[in-house]
């Protein structure tokens, strides 16, 4: 049976995959405190101890905007940690899993970005997610990289749930609408990487050069403000009491709402290369995330 290690599986992300994983093999779940990546020594102790053929690595530091006062703590967990899985891999013979992020560019492409663009990060965040990601090339381990923007769930936190909450306790909101990307669930993209890992694991000979970066979201565009629109009136449709009407959310501009991290204005990726490699088309971003809001509202009116 093929031995899965699984890190990061308390986050959007890896809680997803724990549900879509477990056909595929024997998974072992692991979260802070039982491991801590900054721990290289114990991290290579718990890869060699499962001795797994695939190594999925959802854990990341993704306070963005605490990253610009933390470069060291971002980079050990991002970057260095990453590496150590690469080389462990790389021993193991085992396929790597891991996710980056539309932060490693800086968002001044008038299209959508593909996996051959070159990257420019403008935040540490996205610095070290690419240091990580040049890590696992360099290791030459077999790895497949996903890399995604604008994750959201129906636990933990992230946009989707944050909106909910203010409208409940606001009469106006202002949000920011020059900021363009595609919203995308974790279930989608736990159902994806199950996929892809299932094809390449059981049809070798046609997936042997599938190695590389996939950009991996939900079709379709938005902005944050049409976001936390769409947020506020599918809530509203569905009875759930609130402060705030959709047409109450004020669009500004990302200069009127200054962070530590810069942001890139422009996280659309172009999702073609998935599409040509592994056959999936992927859904227009609205659709998981009705059924997400339908599951928060539910979940507040019981």
């Amino acid at each position: 049976m093929t031995r899965i290690l699984l890190l990061g599986c308390n986050g959007q992300v890896g809680w997803e995959l724990q549900r879509s994983l477990a056909p595929l093999g024997a998974v072992v779940a692991l979260d802070f405190p039982a491991i801590k990546l900054e721990q290289f020594e114990t991290l290579r102790a718990v890869v060699r101890k499962n001795a797994p053929h695939l190594i999925v690595n959802a854990a990341a530091y993704t306070a963005v905007d605490k990253a610009e006062s933390e470069p060291d703590a971002a980079a050990t967990v991002n970057s260095q940690a990453v590496g150590v899985l690469a080389e462990e891999a790389k021993k193991l013979g085992a396929l790597l899993v891991h996710y980056s992020t539309d932060y490693v560019f800086d968002g001044s492409k008038p299209g959508s970005y593909t996996e051959d663009d070159a990257p420019n990060p403008i935040s540490v965040y996205g610095r070290t997610k690419l240091e990580g990601d040049r890590a696992i090339h360099a290791s030459g381990c077999k790895h497949l990289i996903f890399r995604t923007s604008w994750v959201y769930a129906a636990r933990g936190g992230n946009f989707a749930r944050t909106i909910l909450r203010l409208a409940g306790e606001r009469d106006e909101l202002k949000i920011v609408a020059d900021q363009i990307g595609a919203p995308t669930s974790a279930e989608l993209i736990a159902d994806v990487t199950a996929l892809c890992v299932g094809l390449a694991t059981h049809c070798p000979e046609r997936f042997a050069a599938a190695d590389g970066i996939y950009n991996l979201v939900a079709s379709g565009e938005t902005s944050w403000h049409n976001y936390a629109q769409f947020v506020v009136a599918n809530a509203a449709r569905l009875g759930l009491p609130l402060k705030l009407a959709s047409g109450s959310i004020r669009p500004i501009a990302t200069s009127e709402y200054p962070l530590p991290a810069a942001r890139p204005l422009n996280s659309r990726l172009a999702t073609g290369k998935l599409n040509r490699v592994f056959g999936i088309e992927l859904p227009h971003w609205q659709i998981h995330l009705e059924r997400v809001i339908a599951e928060l509202v539910a979940s507040q009116k019981a």
